[in-house]
């Protein structure tokens, strides 16, 4: 795969958040960029925005925010390996993420756990809390 670092070569923002494996697919990159979850030197964007060599993206996706400096444009999606290659997370970015996992993993989402319609159990708990 050839992977560009040259400062002229540019590639659209959502193929680049495909490419760079944020995204499992081009539509949801796109759709993330239409809903303002994406931002490129501190400015939202459009999914026609081209990105380069040396851009600061901001990301929201998956209950995480990535902050990122584009280091490289590739062609089409490859490994996961080579998406590495393409960007560097900011170190501010990292300790944000593994402080906001570290919360997540001693205070978990209340509502996470539960799956579906309540049990018969459940419902006699929750009428008897309700009084």
């Amino acid at each position: 795969m050839n992977v560009s670092f040259e400062p002229d070569a540019r590639l659209r923002i959502d193929k680049w958040l495909w490419c760079a494996r944020f995204f499992k697919t081009r539509s949801l990159a796109a759709e993330a960029v239409d809903r303002g979850k994406v931002t490129v030197n501190g400015q939202a964007c459009k999914n026609s925005r081209e990105v380069r060599p040396g851009d600061t993206v901001a990301i929201e996706a998956h209950q995480q925010r990535w902050e990122v400096v584009v280091k490289g444009i590739a062609p089409a999606r490859g490994s996961a390996s080579v998406a590495q290659t393409l960007y560097a997370e900011t170190a501010e970015s990292q300790t944000r993420r593994q402080a906001e996992s570290e919360r997540r993993r001693y205070q978990p989402e209340p509502a996470s756990q539960l799956q579906g319609r309540p049990t018969k159990r459940d419902r006699r708990r929750i009428d008897d809390f309700k009084g």
